[in-house]
């Protein structure tokens, strides 16, 4: 299935795959991992930090789970209308081979999120696209294989109607509108997506309860409540963590979980407080016990979301933190099956703006103050004061024309934000980044992934792996 979109005209695979070999092995299964902004700078920072904690007297020379898979490539993310993507259209390229216009939820080219006056569309988070003259749907991965008997599945450390996750089985011209992606997932319900069938999506499971109950417990503004919807179509509804870890897979057909009322709590804060929210690896894990029940094969999309945000607020040591969890979840996938039928992808939607600065020496705290290569002393600036190795372009951290003098503790708490080259406004303002990400491919049918392609390629290049 050849239709990639890109500037709103078809194109087919890029003319250096013409003449690659064809792949012997069928994908029977697929995984496709989506950490929301995991940059190249972000998972360099990652797989050092990862080394430090693993205690390795050159933490540079940790390998992530992610970075074991065999085949790797350099991935194009500009959207439709913008060189540096949101969420939407850069998850939607991925799964409906065509670019879209920044926050449209799989819809074509000429879809637009905003009326004539530049007012987002949905903006009460109810109403509906234009019926008319505002694109149309595009059909997407999870519909196609949906259609075809596969079992499907969605798990997300942010709301189930967030941007990433909603690109996979919803249709909308603005990501805004939650609530009305929250039931295009109701089977039978009203505004129901009917391309999932008539029994809809196999596992679901993340946050964003708010967008599935009425007021005051929720922020539906009509009277539904789609958790009691989505019991009555089927699926065992669970609301924590132990609640999951009692879910028996083998008796279990349909499952729907939300964890939270907004997104899950960052991996840290997870942890630290020890919450009863599952861990990425822990939904992951039983999303796959129950998909590979089917017979067909399955598809599975996992988000680890919250290094998006973590990285929107110039918080680090989180945005690692949650890239390390994402890593640990696909290392549980690889564990659990079967490479020679199932493909494995690692991606990213977008980069952020976070630089590795300056020279730092070997073994060094990547989120610590930077010490010289040379002497092993700290690096100081203009003024005579100590950086960090990890800085932000722009974003809602610190930024004094006299700089404070940073120190070692300092800089390694949990809550500290790093500097930032150009102040933007209060936290969670810094931006995307438009630059390139890497995508990492392993098991049946990954040595399609290679080389530099644009992210509508790799849509083409899954239903090669999986031979439709």
């Amino acid at each position: 299935m050849k239709r990639s979109v890109i500037g709103g005209a078809l194109i087919c695979c890029a003319a250096s795959l013409m003449t690659q070999p064809v792949s012997a092995a069928q994908a029977k299964n697929i995984i496709f991992f989506l950490g929301d902004g995991m940059g190249p700078v972000t998972q360099t920072a990652a797989r050092i930090y990862a080394g430090e904690k693993a205690g390795l007297e050159v933490p540079e020379t940790h390998i992530l789970a992610m970075e074991k898979l065999d085949y790797a490539a350099r991935i194009k993310t500009y959207s439709e209308d913008a060189q540096t993507t949101d969420s939407a259209p850069g998850m939607a390229s991925y799964m409906t081979g065509m670019k879209s216009k920044n926050e449209v939820i799989s819809m074509t080219p000429d879809t637009n999120p905003n009326d004539d006056d530049g007012n987002p569309y949905q903006s009460d988070g109810d109403s509906l696209c234009p019926e008319t003259g505002n694109g149309e749907a595009a059909e997407t991965l999870l519909e196609i294989l949906k259609a075809k008997g596969y079992g499907t599945g969605v798990v997300t450390t942010t709301r189930i109607t967030h941007a990433t996750p909603a690109t996979t089985y919803a249709h909308i011209c603005n990501r805004n509108a939650e609530n009305t992606i929250a039931t295009q997932m109701v089977p039978g319900g009203d505004g129901y997506n009917n391309a999932l069938g008539t029994d809809g999506l196999d596992v679901i499971l993340g946050g964003g309860r708010r967008h599935f109950l009425p007021a005051p417990e929720g922020r539906r503004s009509d009277d539904r409540d789609l958790i009691m919807e989505m019991q009555g179509a089927g699926y065992t509804y669970v609301s924590s963590g132990s609640e999951l870890g009692n879910v028996d897979p083998g008796s279990t057909d349909k499952l729907f979980g939300l964890f939270n009322s907004s997104d899950l709590n960052y991996e840290l804060d997870r942890v630290n407080n020890d919450l009863d929210e599952p861990s990425l690896a822990e939904m992951t894990s039983t999303a796959i016990d129950i998909l590979s029940r089917n017979q067909d094969g399955y598809f599975l999309m996992v988000e680890g979301g919250r290094i998006d945000h973590a990285l929107h607020g110039t918080n680090a040591k989180r945005a690692l933190e949650d890239t390390l969890a994402f890593d640990e979840a696909i290392a549980a996938a690889v564990g659990k099956v079967n490479l020679e039928d199932t493909l494995i992808i690692v991606t990213a939607d977008h980069d952020h703006v976070m630089a590795f600065n300056g020279y730092s020496k070997i073994g060094n705290p990547v989120l610590g103050l930077l010490k010289e290569y040379r002497t092993g002393g700290l690096a100081l600036d203009a003024q005579g004061k100590p950086f960090t190795t990890l800085v932000f372009g722009n974003g809602g951290g610190p930024r004094e024309a006299d700089r404070a003098t940073l120190t070692e503790d300092e800089v390694l708490q949990d809550d500290y934000l790093q500097e930032v080259g150009v102040k933007l406004g209060g936290p969670g303002t810094e931006t995307h980044g438009g630059g390139d990400v890497r995508l990492n491919a392993g098991g049946a049918g990954s040595d399609l992934f290679k080389g530099t392609l644009d992210n509508v390629e790799v849509f083409d290049l899954i239903h090669e792996a999986m031979g439709l």
